[in-house]
């Protein structure tokens, strides 16, 4: 049997930035395991799989290792693929996650993809020495949400600077860890280490900023902000913060579209 796939660069406007994601658009769903078998032959961060179902999609996302209980940069490429390859017309998209309820996705003239979902929530924790150590340097605050740990720092500079232990990283008891400060040319800039999922570094996280935008709305008082996460490829993000949700815009590009054998 043949299966369509899409590999999308999410969160950027150019092929080869942001983050890649492939995308499943199935007929009905596949045993769990084999979807586990196809996101490790992907061997992207994330793939997910998408079923049509009355007015709406239910969606599921793969790291290489684990399912996971959300993903932002796979959500936007299922919705680019949806709008770009199955003539979507709709101007919002609603997905709905077995594991993180109903996910919106809104596309405006331009062709700028808004998620919206639900807001981390976030609890002030003291010092993690092991979480400290793993990432090579002490945050000036430390925050737990859902699933992953949230770390301040003072500059942008030691974000890009920051050479985490990996091999530490792989025994904390999390998702991952987020590091955070202010940016130079854009509101806040970030990095996400999950090698635990099997991702030692993510190049753009949209999930982690359900966790980042609460906490920069209320540092910088403001609502609507930009964002970049510094990892090699980079990627570039808009967040509007509306408490117990967080909207999360960018852009997409196709890479690559093919059959694969299940």
């Amino acid at each position: 049997m043949k299966q369509k796939i899409y590999q999308i660069d999410a969160f950027t406007s150019k092929l080869y930035g942001g983050n890649p994601a492939a995308v499943c658009i199935l007929e009905s769903w596949l045993d769990t395991s084999l979807m586990q078998q196809i996101a490790a032959e992907n061997n992207l961060a994330e793939t997910a799989f998408a079923v049509a179902k009355d007015d709406h999609y239910e969606l599921r996302w793969f790291t290489p290792e684990v399912e996971v209980d959300l993903c932002g940069h796979a959500t936007l490429a299922t919705a680019f693929v949806l709008y770009n390859h199955y003539d979507y017309q709709e101007n919002t998209l609603r997905f709905i996650s077995p594991r993180s309820g109903e996910l919106l996705v809104q596309k405006d003239d331009s062709g700028l993809l808004t998620m919206d979902f639900p807001a981390d929530e976030l609890i002030a924790v003291s010092e993690q020495a092991n979480i400290s150590e793993a990432i090579g340097k002490t945050p000036t605050k430390t925050f737990k949400g859902k699933t992953d740990y949230m770390l301040i720092y003072e500059t942008q500079e030691e974000i890009e600077a920051m050479q985490p232990n990996f091999h530490l990283l792989n025994e904390l008891d999390c998702r991952g860890v987020i590091i955070t400060a202010k940016g130079n040319d854009v509101d806040f800039v970030s990095r996400f280490f999950a090698p635990q999922c099997g991702i030692p570094e993510d190049p753009v996280t949209g999930s982690a900023h359900t966790t980042l935008t609460p906490y920069w709305s209320e540092k910088l008082n403001k609502k609507v902000m930009t964002a970049k996460q510094l990892s090699e490829r980079g990627g570039d993000i808009q967040c509007e913060y509306h408490g117990d949700r967080v909207k999360i815009s960018g852009n997409g590009v196709c890479y690559l579209v093919g059959e694969i054998s299940i």
